[in-house]
């Protein structure tokens, strides 16, 4: 699969998919490595990272909360002279860059050419693997929104790429790590990787990336999970990692050249 995925066009799809604000402006709709993007995580969450805010290139975005549909139905039962409870329940749209960047990285230059090869991280090497095992430790995940990814096909002797997405067309929510790193000068880079799971047996997605490699695809979230993944304690966050049905799923050849994508690899 390349590196590029879809973001979501209308701001709409933010508030009834996710329970999230819109960014500021929608931003480019394919986006790549080292772009600005955006992930989801709980308001407390949102508060911590954001301070300081981050500075000019992810200022496109702002961090916007929304109560979601189950905070409202917990407290809409709740007597008028009871306190509300509190719950941290409320998802927020968070600026970042695509392509993570560990906070142990030493400069701004380091980190411009280290994050390109940190955009997805196997689930089964999440917790191990050097440059994802403290986001992971430290529960920093996130859910980050699409509408759809791309991915190679093979099987005619060439790549060919195909744009997978969901049959009835609603977004995706991938589950995702994020980090933040700030330099000696100040300045602060917010980031996100996607978390992939083993593909080999999958009825659609085996099909794709360079033949002989192994399969992959993003881990994509049930609607209904979203909250339990952002606060699941850490030794049952992988239960939520897992291949997405293949009947739900639907593959299309990109025609429009301008939506083509680099023949690399990136979810093996």
């Amino acid at each position: 699969m390349t590196t590029q995925y879809e973001t979501l066009r209308h701001e709409d799809t933010y508030r009834e998919a996710f329970g999230v604000e819109p960014p500021v402006a929608l931003g480019e709709r394919l986006l790549w490595p080292r772009k600005p993007g955006c992930f989801i995580v709980h308001q407390a969450t949102a508060e911590a990272l954001l301070s300081p805010l981050p500075s000019t290139p992810l200022a496109p975005f702002a961090a916007q909360p929304a109560t979601t549909a189950e905070a409202t139905e917990a407290t809409e039962g709740a007597p008028t002279d009871a306190p509300a409870a509190k719950a941290d329940t409320t998802r927020v749209l968070v600026p970042a860059q695509w392509g993570l960047v560990p906070h142990w990285v030493k400069s701004a230059s380091d980190a411009k050419l280290r994050a390109p090869k940190l955009v997805t991280a196997k689930s089964d090497l999440a917790s191990t693997g050097t440059a994802f095992r403290e986001a992971w430790l430290q529960g920093q995940r996130c859910i980050v929104p699409m509408q759809s990814f791309y991915a190679d096909d093979y099987r005619t002797g060439k790549a060919v790429p195909t744009r997978i997405s969901r049959v009835d067309g609603k977004p995706m929510g991938v589950a995702g790590l994020w980090a933040r790193w700030q330099g000696a000068d100040g300045e602060v880079i917010i980031s996100y990787a996607l978390l992939t799971v083993n593909a080999n047996n999958h009825a659609l997605l085996n099909r794709y990336q360079q033949p002989g490699s192994e399969k992959s695809m993003p881990a994509i979230l049930n609607e209904g999970a979203y909250d339990a993944w952002l606060t699941a304690r850490q030794d049952k966050a992988k239960e939520f990692l897992r291949q997405y049905a293949p009947q739900y799923l639907t593959a299309n050849p990109v025609e429009n050249k301008a939506d083509k994508v680099p023949k690399k690899d990136w979810l093996g």
